[in-house]
């Protein structure tokens, strides 16, 4: 894979910079750092990844292309978040692949894992994956989920995929002029109009 990242500079990539958390242990991760907040009552908030065109690529290209821009979005995302933030592999258990990626934010309330999600969006966006010839966009949605007492780990990830989901597909593909917008310009609502509290769609990274 080829990527085309104005923002990536090859003399300061490790090879531990691209190297994605897995699963297993992003989970193990969370619950830690769940446990934590009910000890010490402080927050928590975690963003869940979703690059919505991977799965055409991966049909057209092979895992291989698959397992490489998880790894290399993961990098590009951990060198905006601070050194105790994690991101890794969300995992959706069963016969799935896991490719979506999870951010976990210690201490971290909605308000600023917002702010952290609209910079990831405009950092992915500037990102292109190259293969078979064709430089291509990816197209990434984020959903933010923030830790109130007594939820699990389980339920956390999945108020943020609910997040995402709340997306459709039909915003999968987006207008060209659209999609030139900041990013900031692409957040929705946190809250529905019943008054119901419903997890907060961030917006998405398509075409630059």
């Amino acid at each position: 894979m080829a990527a085309s990242d104005p923002y990536q500079h090859p003399s300061r990539t490790s090879s531990t910079d691209l190297q994605c958390v897995t699963s297993d242990a992003l989970r193990e991760r969370l619950e830690e750092e769940i446990n934590r907040a009910e000890r010490y009552g402080t927050q928590l908030s975690c963003l869940l990844v979703v690059i919505e065109n991977l799965k055409e690529m991966t049909r057209e290209h092979g895992d291989e292309l698959r397992e490489q821009t998880l790894d290399y979005v993961a990098g590009a995302l951990r060198r905006e978040l601070r050194r105790f933030d994690r991101v890794g592999r969300a995992g959706r258990g069963g016969p799935d692949v896991d490719d979506d990626l999870l951010v976990i934010l210690p201490g971290t309330d909605s308000p600023r894992a917002e702010i952290v999600a609209r910079r990831a969006l405009e950092r992915l966006r500037t990102i292109k994956v190259e293969a078979g010839g064709i430089r291509r966009p990816l197209y990434v949605s984020v959903g933010l989920a923030a830790w109130r007492a007594d939820v699990s780990a389980q339920a956390l990830m999945a108020q943020a995929r609910a997040a995402t989901g709340r997306m459709g597909s039909e915003n999968r593909v987006q207008d060209p002029n659209a999609a030139a917008a900041p990013a900031s310009e692409e957040v929705q609502p946190a809250g529905a109009s019943s008054g119901t509290a419903v997890p907060p769609v961030l917006g998405r990274a398509g075409r630059s």
